[in-house]
């Protein structure tokens, strides 16, 4: 998806959610700063033309990587942040981490190390975790925005919301052949793979319905979406 593709739905977004595109937009320049170039023909090379699996955080995570392991075995892996965590309980490394860093960082980190390529995103109110942490990431990196990503220099916009609308998103950008979904659940339910306190319960089950919507748009497009 290209940007002026994106700026429709990112607009209600900040209408339906009260953000602030100056915080997304300082968010960005930030991360742009921390980060180094790197060659996007890696994500290319990993993506397209490939079985992909995106693991969403939801209730139904756990269980269906149990269920699902051997079928998924030689699928790319893209996990949506605080999935990582799941998936290296069961001895499975992410090929890409979608994240903005608000599930178990450690997690994220050390899978970095393993060779996982971590797709940090910029958001207005995540600025001090990127700061922190971006800097321990040690393996390669790529950034997102959710502004309009021609100003910078190590940033991109692929469309996307939510971790795990972003992750399938990502996959759809780079004509992967098939993408396949496991813990994306939209029964008003939040997996304990979300790392969601309950001071933010309520606005997590609105960008699930965010999340549902978004990727309701993207498969009108792409009939190569399948939930397991």
């Amino acid at each position: 998806m290209i940007y002026k593709n994106w700026e429709p739905f990112y607009i209600k977004i900040l209408d339906d959610f009260n953000f602030s595109i100056e915080n997304d937009e300082k968010s960005a320049k930030i991360l742009d700063k921390i980060l180094q170039k790197q060659d996007i023909n890696l994500l290319k090379k990993l993506l397209c033309n490939k079985d992909v699996v995106v693991f969403g955080a939801g209730p139904s995570l756990e269980q269906s990587i149990i269920v699902h392991k051997k079928k998924i075995e030689n699928m790319v892996k893209i996990s949506a942040d605080g999935a990582t965590s799941a998936l290296l309980k069961n001895n499975v490394v992410s090929d890409i981490i979608v994240t903005d860093l608000d599930g178990k960082i450690s997690d994220q980190i050390n899978s970095n190390k393993n060779d996982s390529i971590s797709v940090i995103h910029a958001h207005g109110d995540n600025i001090e975790n990127i700061k922190k942490y971006v800097p321990q990431f040690k393996g390669i990196i790529f950034g997102t925005t959710q502004t309009n990503p021609q100003p910078f220099d190590n940033l991109y916009n692929f469309g996307g919301f939510t971790d795990g609308d972003r992750a399938v998103f990502l996959a759809d950008h780079f004509q992967a052949k098939k993408i396949y979904l496991i813990g994306f659940d939209f029964n008003a339910e939040i997996g304990r793979y979300s790392f969601t306190n309950d001071k933010n319960k309520n606005q997590k089950l609105k960008k699930l319905k965010w999340c549902k919507y978004l990727l309701e748009e993207l498969n009108k497009n792409n009939s190569n979406i399948q939930y397991l």
